[in-house]
C-alpha cells in the first residue's frame, strides 16, 4: 500500500492526451490538457497496465498527486478515469522486471513541447510536439537543461523503440539540430577509479 492516503491529496482534473515511456518502453506517466495548459502527471510503471486499459484520448481524467519541489510535474498516488474507476498506487510487486525489449538506433528531431521529470522532480528528458519522448539520465540532463526547455529545437539520436503507446529514444547525442549534436557524458560508475598514471584506462 501507499503511505500515503490518497483521499487526503488535492484532486486535479483534465482531458487526457498521451501516454509518456521510460526507455523500457512502460508507461510512466502522461499528459492532461486543462483549458490549454499542458500538465505531466507521473505514474510508478507498475500502474502501466490498468491506465493503459482505462485512459483514452480526450477523455477526462482525474488525478491525487503529490507535488515535487522546483518541478512542472504532478506524482499521481491515484488516478480516476472518465469512467469512475480508481487506479491507486499500491507499490510494485517485489518480482517484478522490466519488459525484455529489443532497441533499434533511432534518430528523433523536432520542439519541445514539455520537460519531462521524475517523481522526486528531477529532469529526465523531454516530450517532442510529434510525441517522441527523449530520454536522458537526471545527472546528464541537468547539463542541458537549455535543450530540453519547452519551445527548444532539439535534434536527438540513442536507442530507442517502439510500442503502440508511442515512441521513445534514449539519447546518446543531442543538440540544437543534426549538424550540431554532441554525445551525452554518461557518469562514471563509481566503483571503477582509475588507475594513478591511466586516466583513459577505464573510458568508455
Amino acid at each position: 500500500m501507499h503511505w500515503i492516503d490518497p483521499d487526503s491529496l488535492p484532486e486535479t482534473a483534465g482531458t487526457f492526451e498521451r501516454f509518456v515511456l521510460n526507455p523500457h518502453g512502460e508507461v510512466d506517466g502522461f499528459v492532461m490538457k486543462d483549458k490549454k495548459t499542458l500538465i505531466l502527471v507521473h505514474t510508478p510503471p507498475h500502474m502501466d497496465t490498468e491506465i493503459t486499459r482505462h485512459l483514452k484520448q480526450g477523455e477526462k481524467v482525474r488525478v491525487r498527486v503529490v507535488r515535487p519541489r522546483g518541478a512542472d510535474l504532478l506524482a499521481a498516488v491515484a488516478v480516476t478515469t472518465a469512467g469512475g474507476r480508481e487506479i491507486v498506487d499500491n507499490g510494485p510487486d517485489h518480482d517484478r522486471e522490466h519488459p525484455k525489449v529489443k532497441h533499434i538506433p533511432m534518430a528523433a528531431d523536432g520542439t519541445i513541447e514539455l520537460s519531462l521529470f521524475g517523481p522526486k522532480g528531477e529532469l529526465r528528458g523531454a516530450l517532442l510536439s510529434d510525441g517522441t519522448v527523449l530520454r536522458i539520465g537526471p545527472k546528464e540532463a541537468e547539463h542541458i537543461a537549455a535543450l530540453l526547455a519547452p519551445g527548444a529545437t532539439v535534434a536527438a539520436r540513442g536507442d530507442g523503440l517502439v510500442t503502440k503507446h508511442g515512441r521513445v529514444i534514449h539519447v546518446d547525442e543531442i543538440g540544437p539540430d543534426e549538424d550540431r549534436l554532441k554525445r551525452i557524458k554518461k557518469p562514471k560508475p563509481k566503483d571503477k577509479k582509475p588507475k594513478h598514471g591511466h586516466p583513459h584506462a577505464h573510458a568508455a
